[in-house]
C-alpha cells in the first residue's frame, strides 16, 4: 500500500511539473457586475443584473469575522500554503482513483477561486492538476490578500448571488459590512452548497443551514478567531434569513411605483449600451427620479384611482424644463402587472388616445401654415363635414351637444369645441398634422385622418409630456431623458 501511495505521489509530482511547464496563466476573466442605479441626489434606487448579482468590494470593507469565518471553513491554511494543499490533493486524488474518477475535494481557497474563474468544475484528475498549476502561478502574481478578496468577490452564495456583498444584500437585507458572528457564520456555512441550505426555503433546509453554521463556529474557535463564548453566543441567535425575490430589478422601497420608471431605463440604457453592459458591466447610473416627487406623483394618481376592484388604470410623467423625467407612475402594482402605460409600445402597451390634449398640433400646424389665432369660426353642437373621411361625410359633435356661435381659435381651444376643432383640420390637411407632431416629441405612427383632431390615435403619456414641453419650450423639442451620468 505504503509503495503503491509512493508511487501515486511521484506519478503526481511529475505529472504537475510537465502540466507546470505547458499551462500558461489565462489572462483575468471579466466577471459580471451588477449595475447600480442612484436618484437624482445620488441615493441608490435600484441595481440591475443577469443570472449573476454581484456587488464587488474592496477587502478592508469585508469585516474580519467574515473573513475568518471563511478561511476557517474554506482553507485553515491560506495564509501560509503555496495555493494548493498538497496532502488533500494526494488524498483526494487517492480517493478518485479508487472509484475510477473524480469524486473528492481538497481544494484550498486559491483553487476554488480558479476553479470558479478559470477552469470551471468538471470533475475530472486532469481539471484538478490544472487547477492546482493555475493556482500555484496565482499565488506568485497576487498576494493572499488579493487572492483573498478576489475570492470573497467571486463565491456563489445562492439566490443567484455572487460574492459576499450580494449574499449580504440576498439573504440579510443589508451592507457586508453589517454583518455580526451569526450572520457570517451563516454565509461561510452556504458555501459547499447554497441551495440546500438556504434556511428560508423550508425546516429541513433551515436546519442544515444551522448545522453547517455551528460547524462553521467551531472550526473558528479551533483556529482561535473566536472564543468558545463567542461561539455559544453565536448559535444562541436564531437562524433567520429574509427571502429575497429573484428578480433582474431589485428597487428601493422609498420609491412607490419606480419600478416601471427603473424597466425604462434599464430598456433605455440597452438601446445605448447594450444589454451585456446593463446586466453584467457593473455600471454606476445617476438617473434623474426625484423620489420625494415619485411619491407625491404616485400617490396623486392611486388616491385619485382608488377603487382597486375594479382597477382604473392612470399613468403619470413629469419632466422639467431639460427634459428630466423628475417622476413616472406607469401602474399600480408591478407585481400585477408589468405594462408600463406612461410609455406606451416601450413598456409593453399600445398607447392611450389622448382626446382633446392632441388638438394644440393641430393648432400649431394651423398657426405654421400662416393662419392666426384670431380666425374665427361657427362653433355649433353638430357639424356634418361632406366626403372628409376617406371620401365619406364626417360628423362631429360637442361635448354634451353645447353651441357656441362664432369664435376664434382661442376660445375654440379654451372650450376644446370638437365642431370648430373638425373645420381647422379640413382646411390644414390632416396629413400636414403629422410631421408636426412628430417634430414636436410624438414618436408613435399616426394615420392621415380627420379625427386625429379629437385625439383618437394612441400615444404616450411620455410623449405627451414631451411634445407640451416643447410648447412650453417655444418649439424647441428635447428628448426626454431618464439618466443624466454612466460611468
Amino acid at each position: 500500500m505504503l509503495f503503491l501511495f509512493g508511487l501515486l505521489a511521484a506519478t503526481a509530482v511529475g505529472g504537475i511539473a510537465y502540466v507546470i511547464a505547458n499551462v500558461p496563466l489565462p489572462k483575468d476573466a471579466p466577471l459580471a457586475q451588477t449595475t447600480i442605479l442612484t436618484d437624482a441626489n445620488g441615493k441608490q434606487l435600484a441595481v440591475l443584473h443577469g443570472d449573476e448579482n454581484r456587488l464587488p468590494v474592496k477587502l478592508d470593507d469585508v469585516p474580519k469575522v467574515l473573513q475568518d469565518a471563511v478561511i476557517a471553513s474554506e482553507d485553515r491554511k491560506f495564509w501560509t500554503n503555496p495555493g494548493v494543499d498538497p496532502t488533500g490533493i494526494l488524498r483526494a486524488t487517492w480517493a478518485d482513483l479508487r472509484h475510477g474518477g473524480a469524486v473528492q475535494g481538497g481544494s484550498s481557497i486559491t483553487q476554488q477561486y480558479v476553479k470558479n474563474t478559470y477552469t470551471g468544475s468538471q470533475r475530472t484528475l486532469m481539471r484538478k492538476v490544472k487547477e492546482a498549476v493555475i493556482a500555484m502561478k496565482i499565488e506568485r502574481k497576487y498576494s493572499k490578500r488579493q487572492i483573498l478578496e478576489r475570492y470573497l468577490n467571486t463565491i456563489y452564495f445562492g439566490r443567484g448571488a455572487y460574492g459576499v456583498q450580494a449574499a449580504a444584500h440576498a439573504y440579510f437585507d443589508k451592507d457586508v459590512q453589517q454583518l455580526g458572528l451569526p450572520e457570517s457564520a451563516l454565509l461561510a456555512g452556504l458555501i459547499r452548497g447554497p441551495e440546500e441550505a438556504d434556511p428560508a426555503r423550508g425546516p429541513q433546509q433551515a436546519a442544515l443551514a444551522s448545522a453547517r453554521r455551528s460547524e462553521v463556529l467551531q472550526a473558528m474557535v479551533e483556529t482561535h478567531a473566536i472564543t468558545a463564548a463567542q461561539k455559544a453566543e453565536a448559535e444562541a441567535v436564531a437562524v433567520e434569513s429574509k427571502q429575497a425575490q429573484r428578480r433582474a430589478a431589485t428597487v428601493a422601497p422609498t420609491a412607490p411605483g419606480a419600478e416601471y420608471y427603473v424597466d425604462y431605463v434599464r430598456r433605455q440604457l440597452e438601446k445605448t449600451y447594450g444589454e451585456d453592459a446593463v446586466l453584467r458591466g457593473g455600471l454606476r447610473v445617476q438617473t434623474t427620479l426625484d423620489q420625494n416627487l415619485q411619491k407625491e406623483a404616485y400617490d396623486a394618481v392611486y388616491d385619485t384611482l382608488w377603487d382597486k376592484k375594479n382597477d382604473p388604470a392612470g399613468a403619470l410623467v413629469a419632466m422639467d424644463t431639460d427634459g428630466h423625467v423628475l417622476a413616472m407612475v406607469g401602474g399600480r402594482d408591478w407585481n400585477e402587472s408589468k405594462v408600463n402605460l406612461a410609455v406606451g409600445t416601450a413598456g409593453g402597451g399600445v398607447g392611450r388616445q389622448p382626446g382633446s390634449a392632441f388638438k394644440p398640433f393641430v393648432l400649431a400646424e394651423t398657426v405654421r401654415e400662416g393662419y392666426s389665432v384670431e380666425s374665427s369660426f361657427l362653433g355649433p353642437a353638430k357639424i356634418t363635414l361632406p366626403k372628409a373621411d376617406n371620401g365619406a361625410d364626417w360628423q362631429v359633435s360637442n361635448f354634451d351637444n353645447e353651441a357656441f356661435g362664432r369664435l376664434n381659435l382661442i376660445d375654440a381651444t379654451a372650450n376644446s369645441v370638437n365642431t370648430v376643432y373638425a373645420q381647422l383640420v379640413t382646411t390644414i390637411g390632416p396629413q400636414n398634422v403629422i410631421p408636426t407632431a412628430h417634430a414636436l416629441g410624438i414618436q408613435s405612427p399616426l394615420a392621415p385622418v380627420p379625427s386625429i383632431t379629437l385625439g383618437t390615435q394612441n400615444v404616450s403619456p411620455l410623449e405627451m409630456a414631451d411634445s407640451y414641453l416643447s410648447f412650453a419650450n417655444e418649439g424647441v423639442q428635447t428628448e426626454p431623458q431618464v439618466f443624466s451620468k454612466v460611468t
